[in-house]
């Protein structure tokens, strides 16, 4: 589970990492008062589980509470890489002097942990692991010994920050073991004028596997997002920024989908897992919500028929045709159990935007193709 900004703030101020003060509105007027009580000049920032919102027009510094009311106003209901806004974090302005980036994740596949810090924050860390990546310290951390006073100096000194950052990094560690974190980053991390540290952004992921220990219970605040909306149909689904919307069956073969889709010089809106099955009412479900995503420019469902049979796949999709309007160009193939079947009933639908495709590499060309024709 991703949390939105304000609740990695909440978060880190209970783990005396320093934050600005800071409200949550919902509203214009509700951006004014907050600003009125954080003394007048303010930033306004969305509250979307996304990153590029300032590039979006997402945060904005406000002179005065009118200045915040009218910028809020601009900001609540703002698309920014499909994720609506509901919610805007009023902050109180922080007088920087430099800034950097900091962040821990899971690194699977060495069965570790990984310390991720940079003396160039502020700016997407993978534009600068591109354009230098001698500026990115990446340090890896023993899960059984952590991050101990020395080891955060160790990660302080490899990034470039300076030695008083090492008990933030501490503390930020700590967020991530007893919160059953994924991932906490902070960009940026600040040094301000007057030589404190402070955390102005942040994004945590969590574990929704230890949800069952976790004392404290994380709403979604944002509002009725893509994701929430799959969350309430039992959906396995995740927002992604292109424009080829994926739906298959199975994670791994989703995930390789992504892969061959972005080889094909496209780049996947979602993962959509529809797991085992593929009823009417799942693939309906699926589709609608894939379609919701206005950035979506083609769909490709890829199945590999096992368990579940290509022709009852096939059945679905034709079931879902007839609840769901289908706007945009839908690439489907099947292959494995029942595939000649599957691939019978579609061509007896005849719906015009349904392309029939045999091979998963032909199918994600296709649905890129598609995608560049609507662009």
């Amino acid at each position: 589970m991703d949390l939105f900004e304000h609740q990695a703030r909440e978060l880190f101020e209970r783990y005396g990492v320093l934050v600005p003060r800071a409200e949550v509105a919902g509203s214009a007027p509700a951006a004014r008062a907050a600003a009125e009580r954080l003394g007048g000049r303010v930033v306004v920032k969305a509250q979307v589980k996304t990153g590029g919102r300032g590039k979006a027009g997402g945060v904005k510094l406000a002179a005065d509470p009118a200045a915040a009311e009218l910028t809020a106003r601009q900001i609540l209901g703002m698309d920014i890489k499909g994720h609506t806004v509901h919610q805007v974090m009023v902050a109180e302005p922080v007088e920087v002097e430099r800034e950097f980036y900091v962040g821990y994740t899971l690194d699977r596949a060495r069965g570790r942990f990984l310390a991720i810090a940079s003396a160039e924050g502020g700016m997407e860390i993978e534009e600068v692991a591109a354009r230098r990546p001698e500026a990115v310290a990446r340090i890896a951390v023993d899960p059984e010994e952590g991050v101990t006073e020395a080891k955060a100096a160790e990660i302080a000194a490899a990034g470039g920050l300076p030695a008083e950052a090492a008990a933030t990094l501490h503390r930020l560690w700590t967020v991530l073991t007893e919160q059953d974190a994924l991932l906490v980053e902070v960009n940026p991390l600040v040094v301000t004028r007057g030589g404190a540290i402070v955390a102005l952004d942040g994004k945590v992921t969590l574990d929704d596997n230890a949800d069952f220990r976790r004392t404290y219970a994380y709403e979604d605040t944002g509002g009725a997002g893509l994701e929430a909306e799959a969350a309430a149909k039992g959906l396995n689904y995740v927002k992604l920024d292109g424009e080829v919307g994926v739906i298959g069956n199975g994670a791994g073969l989703v995930m390789s989908t992504l892969d061959v889709v972005a080889g094909c010089g496209a780049r996947p809106a979602d993962f959509l897992d529809i797991g085992g099955g593929a009823s009417a009412e799942v693939m309906a479900d699926g589709l609608s919500v894939v379609l919701g995503d206005p950035h979506v420019r083609s769909v490709l469902v890829n199945v590999f028929g096992g368990i579940t049979a290509c022709d009852a796949v096939a059945e679905g999709i034709v079931r879902a045709l007839d609840t769901v309007t289908l706007t945009k160009p839908l690439v489907v193939r099947l292959d494995g159990n029942s595939a000649a079947r599957g691939r019978a009933i579609l061509t007896e639908r005849a719906h015009p935007l349904v392309h029939q495709v045999d091979t998963m590499d032909g199918a994600a060309a296709r649905a890129a193709e598609l995608a560049a024709v609507a662009a």
